[in-house]
């Protein structure tokens, strides 16, 4: 089970931390990290470190979502084509 104190906790820390945010997107921060755990873990992730390395990718723009589900260990799968993940046949194809 994941522990959410210690989450919350670490993206409290790293809100305090940054120097640059402004106090008012502070407050407007700690109060989301403390209200949903999804909001902690997006504080604690930054987009840009995700495709650093990939030779060719430059991140122009990143946003979060996120949705409750049930965690079924049976069900690791991915399927890429679904809403989001649904490529283009003419990108796959070139």
């Amino acid at each position: 089970m994941p522990d959410v104190d210690a989450l919350t906790g670490a993206a409290l820390a790293h809100i305090k931390a940054d120097e640059f945010m402004p106090d008012e997107e502070r407050g407007h921060a700690e109060a989301a990290v403390r209200e949903d755990e999804s909001e902690a873990l997006a504080y604690l992730v930054d987009p840009t470190d995700l495709v650093a390395e990939i030779p060719g990718v430059e991140l122009a723009q990143a946003s979060w979502s996120s949705e409750p589900v049930e965690y079924d260990p049976e069900s690791m799968e991915w399927d890429l084509d679904e809403e989001d993940g649904e490529l283009d046949e003419e990108t796959d194809n070139a």
